[in-house]
């Protein structure tokens, strides 16, 4: 089900590169949390170990170690030698399976352990679609549904680019999509988060990071510094490349108190990921015009649960205001008659070096959306004055 080492998000390998310079003692534990409930069929787990023991045999090529050098010209030498002694141990995660209640978990070094996630979620999706022979459209019809979207923001003259890795239905139709937004999306696709397709299509990886920089920053150094310490370490790491920052870990309204002129100008814009696209959009043009900058010179890339017409709405909201782009998720990888399945992994606990293991939340700005338990997260509310 997983390909390559490549086969993963880029923010995954950004992020690690970031954490063996500056976390390189801190250690993680993850869980996966289903928020659907949904039952998974008899002997997942077992299947599941297997699966995933495979990926221990996978080790970065030449010929990706390549690829990376020219297009992530940002990665360092180092850390790309790094990333071709790297090998998965599975001994980091743990699986039980409870009849139909599925429960995963990962805990090592962060530096290691941060490559799971994506995968991970991937396979689960995959082998819960085959163990319970959920087979989907042909593969004509997936061609066809993935032409259609392509011309479709052709015409909008919108900027789309696959997100899709961990909810995908299977590996092989993640890269007939792929393949077919190549072929038809000439005017709309950018890239794709996926290394792996975008080295076998000859695409633009796409990707910064993920509210996990955030919240182990809050683990590392409390909620008030949090945004503050891990926007600066990111430009630290980055010198100004892979700009786009993710605004809504501890809610938008608190990311902005912080994100001042400095951030502003130092970034090349900010991701949306909950919440009402369209009221981040006005927050975010507000931001800008209170900074005396020109919004127009500026970019939201949107990422939550997008589909064409959301999208069509979006951009009408956006034109002429400020610059926008799309990362388009399950609903390019996982529309194929099948209900996705509303799963996620999420950093649960960090221990600092030297220091004792530490609640990690995400409040984000879709209260449905909060992760974490309920006591540290009313205590980061308290602490960030968030009603």
């Amino acid at each position: 089900m997983i390909h390559s080492i490549i086969d993963n998000d880029l923010y995954k390998f950004t992020m690690q590169s970031a954490v063996i310079k500056l976390f390189p003692r801190t250690k993680i534990r993850y869980e996966f949390i289903n928020r659907a409930n949904t039952e998974f069929p008899d002997g997942f787990g077992e299947e599941l170990r297997k699966q995933i023991k495979q990926l221990e045999g996978l080790q970065l090529t030449d010929e990706e170690k390549d690829f990376l050098r020219e297009k992530c010209y940002y990665l360092d030498p180092t850390y790309l030698d790094f990333l071709k002694g790297y090998k998965y141990d599975t001994s980091e995660v743990g699986i039980i399976q409870k009849q139909g209640n599925l429960q995963v978990s990962i805990e090592g070094y962060w530096y290691r352990t941060i490559l799971w996630e994506v995968p991970l979620m991937a396979m689960i999706s995959e082998l819960y679609f085959k163990q319970t022979k959920q087979k989907g459209y042909r593969k004509s019809e997936v061609i066809e549904i993935a032409r259609n979207k392509a011309i479709r923001y052709n015409l909008l003259g919108v900027k789309v680019a696959d997100f899709g890795t961990r909810r995908r239905h299977s590996f092989d139709n993640h890269n007939l999509v792929v393949k077919t937004l190549v072929d038809y999306g000439s005017d709309s696709f950018t890239g794709t988060s996926n290394v792996f397709f975008a080295k076998k299509y000859n695409l633009i990886p796409i990707g910064t990071h993920a509210h996990e920089w955030f919240m182990v920053h809050a683990a590392n150094y409390g909620y008030k510094m949090a945004n503050t310490l891990a926007l600066d370490n990111w430009v630290k790491v980055y010198q100004g490349d892979l700009g786009i920052a993710l605004s809504d870990t501890f809610t938008t309204d608190v990311f902005f108190n912080v994100f001042n002129t400095k951030y502003a100008k130092l970034f090349d814009g900010v991701r949306h990921d909950s919440g009402d696209p369209l009221i981040f959009t006005d927050k975010t043009i507000e931001q800008y015009k209170k900074l005396r900058i020109d919004p127009k010179s500026k970019t939201i890339i949107f990422s939550d649960g997008l589909n064409p017409e959301k999208v069509e709405e979006i951009a009408n909201h956006c034109i002429g205001k400020i610059n926008y782009a799309f990362g388009v998720g399950t609903n390019f990888t996982n529309d194929v008659g099948v209900k996705p399945l509303n799963i996620v992994i999420k950093a649960v606990q960090a221990k600092p070096y030297n220091q004792s293991w530490v609640q990690t939340i995400k409040l984000s700005d879709e209260k449905g959306k909060y992760t974490g338990n309920k006591e540290s997260i009313n205590l980061c509310k308290s602490i960030l004055n968030i009603d």
